[in-house]
């Protein structure tokens, strides 16, 4: 039996990304992997691997029956456009953020008219367009009118992330994301650390790496009750979430909400703003409060 050939194209090393190539690989597909995640070095440096990764592409997609791309960004445009001219099938991955237009917070990929044109020949012609929640295809939806979108939610592993009798939950309160400029308000990182002054006698712990001062902003804001442990490896961040009671999403938008949905798998009450595709994970399981 001949194996079908996936050039699976990314440029982040999200977990969820991760996992699609893994999952990919054990269903038999013979899958090479075209990384995109950004390159550091001088401009000259930076030339020359643009150029690698464009030949790369090229004899990727010839090699390839189907390019499978997360998130409709400018990779995801060249290995649509390298198919359409090879005549191979492309596959892309809405993550959210591609089709998301909120200039009150800065936010979406249809802000800038560039991206908004990348992402929409993505849209016309990918052969398949994937969204991870049916929020983000209605989004979807406002920039192309086309009906074989389907909703493909993210997976979580419950054999890592999951919740016994034997683990004891304590007065924890945790929220999960990146700490930069533009995840304090559309990640209500600001708004969770702005609460913790109200329950002065409950840990209010928020776990992610730093990638700007925004830190020092959020450590001046901060009551001595909140925790900033940085980034946390999966075993390190499993641990809390088993150990939490609590788990606050305060975003004014989410594509889906991993975190979310990790954290109740290992029982944790979840406490979210009413938007975006938060419900879709939640539903009725948890409490709701404004965005603010």
């Amino acid at each position: 039996m001949v194996k079908r050939k996936i050039l699976f194209i990314h440029a982040s090393n999200a977990s969820f990304v991760l996992n699609d190539m893994k999952i990919l690989k054990k269903l038999g597909f013979d899958v090479r992997v075209l990384d995109l995640t950004p390159y550091q070095g001088s401009t000259r440096k930076k030339l020359l691997y643009a150029v690698k990764i464009l030949l790369s592409m090229i004899k990727g997609v010839i090699w390839s029956d189907l390019t499978f791309s997360w998130f409709a960004d400018i990779h995801a445009f060249l290995a649509v456009l390298f198919s359409k001219i090879f005549k191979r099938r492309c596959l892309v991955v809405i993550g959210g953020y591609e089709v998301v237009k909120a200039p009150e917070i800065n936010y979406g990929g249809m802000l800038s008219f560039w991206k908004r044109a990348i992402v929409i020949f993505i849209l016309r012609y990918a052969d398949k367009i994937l969204a991870v929640s049916e929020h983000s295809k209605k989004e979807t939806l406002r920039w192309v009118s086309r009906k074989d979108i389907e909703v493909v939610y993210h997976g979580i592993d419950c054999e890592k992330f999951t919740f016994s009798e034997n683990d004891v939950k304590e007065d924890v309160v945790i929220t999960v994301g990146r700490i930069d400029k533009t995840t304090l308000k559309r990640k209500g990182i600001e708004t969770f650390v702005r609460c913790a002054k109200y329950l002065v006698n409950i840990p209010f712990v928020v776990v992610g790496g730093y990638s700007d001062d925004s830190i020092e902003y959020l450590k001046s804001i901060a009551s001595p009750n909140v925790v900033f442990t940085g980034y946390l490896e999966q075993e390190q961040l499993i641990k809390l979430y088993k150990r939490a009671k609590v788990y606050a999403q305060l975003s004014y938008h989410e594509g889906f909400g991993v975190s979310l949905a990790e954290a109740m798998a290992c029982g944790c009450v979840p406490v979210v703003t009413n938007r975006a595709a938060l419900p879709e994970v939640v539903g009725n399981l948890g409490f709701y409060v404004p965005y603010i």
